[in-house]
């Protein structure tokens, strides 16, 4: 089957190629690098001829919240066109698990981006994911100098491999519309994520300050609410592969 992937050379694009490609699909990746703008339009029509699934990874990295919403307004608004124009029969797209509890600039465009399938007239899937293990990193160096300040908030991040796994099933279902949630195996404390992180080489070593944040994310927003499938691969497997 042909299998659009939007923003498939991304952190989660690659391996949802990838596991496409392991089940005998034909994915199709859909980047300014294979000349497929999403932000004007340009090339997705010939790229989306004979495809019968698109799944949207589309996404940008910005602290602003109008950069984030703009993004996802062009980059979905043109997707969402050109995918009616080609007769496209499922959209699959992942979200976040607390996109619509936390007030964060990003959370804004995913919750706009999540808003534009919805009301789009292609038959859709959407899937709010827990952060994936590159999350940790990420927080742990959010800001520099010789205390890392990490987030006193409990999380339950996964192998993004999984996600992409999860994904690329939903894609040959019929549309579901909201899936159930998708989380790793373990609920953790973020301090404690990160100085595993540390203590595998993952990123230079200093002292972690727990910082505490009031309102939802402290209280477990980002953790999954309903039942789900959750992963299998732990933090510490993950953590074996990427740096032993």
């Amino acid at each position: 089957m042909k299998i659009a992937v939007a923003g498939g050379t991304g952190v989660a694009g690659r391996h949802v190629v990838d596991v496409l490609r392991e089940r005998g699909h034909l994915p199709v990746v859909l980047s300014r690098s294979r000349g497929v703008d999403l932000m004007t339009g340009a090339g997705l029509e010939a790229a989306l001829a004979g495809a019968e699934v698109v799944i949207d990874v589309s996404n940008v990295t910005t602290n602003r919240k109008s950069v984030a919403i703009n993004f996802f307004e062009k980059a979905a608004g043109n997707l969402l066109r050109a995918a009616q124009y080609a007769g496209v029969r499922h959209l699959v797209a992942p979200s976040i698990v607390g996109v619509d509890k936390v007030r964060h600039p990003y959370y804004a465009g995913k919750l706009r981006h999540e808003e534009l399938i919805r009301a789009g007239s292609t038959p859709w899937t959407i899937m709010r994911a827990t952060q994936f293990y590159e999350f940790v990193g990420q927080a742990v160096n959010s800001v520099p100098g010789p205390i890392a300040l990490v987030p006193a908030i409990p999380v339950q991040p996964i192998a993004v491999r999984e996600v992409a796994e999860a994904l690329a099933t939903l894609a040959l279902q019929p549309p579901s519309g909201m899936a159930p949630e998708l989380a790793g195996p373990e609920v953790q404390p973020l301090v404690t994520l990160a100085r595993a992180l540390m203590a595998a080489g993952g990123t230079r070593r200093r002292p972690i300050l727990p910082l505490p944040l009031p309102g939802p994310m402290r209280q477990g927003a980002l953790l999954p609410t309903t039942p789900g499938p959750r992963g299998t691969r732990t933090f510490t497997t993950w953590l074996k592969t990427q740096y032993t």
